[in-house]
């Protein structure tokens, strides 16, 4: 069964909207409002596998959970905007790494219309989902929202469709 958040999405937006006015936003260690920044330029995010309710799935090197969103048929993105504000991208500044477990043949990047990097997983954009508020949440998982649902991703880069 799918959910569909819509009522629940509108406190999250107006959150996002007030942290964005001020302070230094969601860097590395920060909360979930943006996608972590690389440290050091050059030094990519790490892909890393990690055990979850779901079995095992892909989650960045701080362990929080990455998502592919289904509407995304090619490497490019299709979401922008409001859908990035709740479910960013995961981006970087250089060559993203692959962890213990995780094929390095299947990363890669895709340019967005932006002009930043984010980082694919056989051939899915990645990202991360802005109620997670911890490593290993998976609240994410299975929501449909924005035209289509959201799953998290095995090693081999498969969605997992169920929640």
């Amino acid at each position: 069964m799918r959910k569909t958040v819509f009522t629940a999405t509108a406190p999250i937006v107006a959150a996002l909207v007030i942290a964005g006015c001020g302070g230094s936003g969601g860097g590395e260690g920060g909360g979930y409002a943006k996608a972590p920044a690389s440290k050091a330029a050059g030094t990519g995010p790490t892909v890393a596998l990690a055990p979850s309710k779901f079995g095992n799935i892909l989650v960045d090197g701080h362990g929080r959970t990455l998502y592919d969103f289904v509407a995304d048929k090619t490497t490019a993105s299709t979401c922008y905007g409001a859908c990035a504000s709740l479910w960013p991208p995961l981006t970087v500044s250089g060559t993203p790494t692959a962890g213990s477990q995780i094929r390095a043949s299947l990363l890669s990047t895709t340019k967005r219309t932006d002009g930043t990097i984010e980082v694919t997983y056989n051939g899915h954009p990645l990202y991360y989902f802005v109620s997670d508020t911890k490593p290993g949440d998976t609240t994410g998982q299975d929501i449909n929202q924005f035209g289509a649902p959201w799953y998290v991703l095995t090693r081999n880069g498969t969605e997992i469709h169920h929640g």
